[in-house]
């Protein structure tokens, strides 16, 4: 299995209930190398860009708004079959659909603050990270 790189939002809700560090933890415990990481507060037009796919739907304005919100923590991760289980160690969108024991599950307040994005694909990886990171910002495996 090929090693695979998923961009981390850690939210502006994260960041709010101080919950970086236990985030950035279980990350770590479930066997994922931080190759980037930075903190930032996206400007409406920036948080707007990088959800772009959504930008038809709904949620998108309420979206882009709590995202621009405040502070947040752009993560590039690497480990074999990244996309997957990252998906399964934060859970599902909605914290209440959310397996018991994921990160949504225990830390997130609603299906919009939900504490955590996650890619949905290598390809989504690959474009998400380019968003938030140049190539020489991102530290090699040794």
């Amino acid at each position: 299995m090929a090693i695979e790189r998923t961009l981390a939002i850690l939210k502006p809700d994260c960041v709010r209930k101080q919950k970086i560090g236990e985030v950035l933890r279980r990350i770590q415990e479930a066997g994922f190398e931080i190759q980037a990481m930075k903190m930032l507060t996206m400007s409406k037009a920036e948080a707007e860009g990088f959800y772009a796919v959504h930008e038809d739907k709904p949620f998108f304005d309420d979206l882009t708004d709590f995202m621009s919100s405040g502070p947040c923590v752009p993560v590039v991760l690497e480990k074999e079959n990244a996309i997957a289980d990252f998906r399964d160690l934060i859970g599902a969108t909605d914290p209440d659909e959310a397996a018991e024991g994921t990160i949504r599950s225990d830390f997130a307040g609603s299906i919009q603050e939900n504490i955590v994005h996650g890619s949905d694909s290598p390809a989504n990886g690959q474009k998400e990270t380019a968003y938030f990171f140049a190539e020489h910002e991102i530290v090699a495996n040794q």
